[in-house]
């Protein structure tokens, strides 16, 4: 485990031997399988999760059963919501599955404050990574805030190549929609020639008229 730590966390290759036997000591080894809840809304922040293998959907959760997908954090990367409410002892305000079965090192609060003070490294990558991640969130707001959802759903097709492998409610959680509405819409991408439909799979045939589609024209 410490080998996949410094493989995908910069900052523990620049550690003391001192600080990682720590972390090892003090810090679970949590296992996911694919599907199950990494947390959840309003319940207490009390780890800081180190991702070594797998990845993680934090998503925020409507009433009436909507999803938006907020980020993903993958092996190597952090999670914004959790330094947050570790900084300001908070609840978490979203929640978080494993998209695949994802094996997670599970910091203790307390040691994570401390390595924010003394390990320099540490403190870099996680703060670089919340500014990241902050403008990525950003991004997110203006486009629900401001775009209609032909142009976010075109984008969202657009730069993963010419076949995606995505169920139409997959889109419709990332999006913040409902799959009857994604798929009326991509109905209509069909119709107009942009793409090709399948079960489970998406072929862009005019990436052009996408990107017409997401500016809005």
């Amino acid at each position: 485990m410490k080998e996949l730590l410094q493989r995908h966390y910069p900052w523990c290759r620049a550690a003391s031997a001192a600080t990682l036997d720590r972390l090892m000591a003090e810090s679970v080894a949590v296992n996911f399988s694919a599907g199950s809840a990494v947390f959840d809304e309003h319940l207490p922040c009390a780890h800081f999760p180190l991702v070594l293998e797998g990845s993680i959907r934090v998503r925020k959760l409507a009433a009436q059963g909507k999803e938006l997908l907020l980020y993903r954090v993958a092996a190597g990367e952090s999670c914004i919501l959790t330094s947050s409410c570790l900084l300001g002892q908070r609840d978490y305000t979203a929640s978080a599955i494993a998209e695949t079965d994802v094996s997670v090192l599970a910091m203790p609060r307390a040691l994570f404050l401390e390595l924010l003070g003394s390990e320099p490294a540490f403190r870099h990558e996680v703060f670089e990574l919340f500014a990241t991640r902050l403008a990525d969130l950003m991004t997110l707001v203006d486009a629900v805030a401001f775009q209609r959802l032909d142009q976010r759903l075109a984008a969202r097709l657009l730069g993963h190549g010419a076949l995606l492998q995505v169920s139409h409610l997959e889109l419709a959680q990332e999006l913040g929609s409902v799959r009857e509405i994604v798929s009326r819409l991509l109905g209509d991408f069909a119709q107009r020639g942009a793409l090709r439909l399948g079960r489970g799979r998406i072929e862009v045939l005019d990436a052009a008229l996408l990107r017409r589609i997401a500016d809005g024209q």
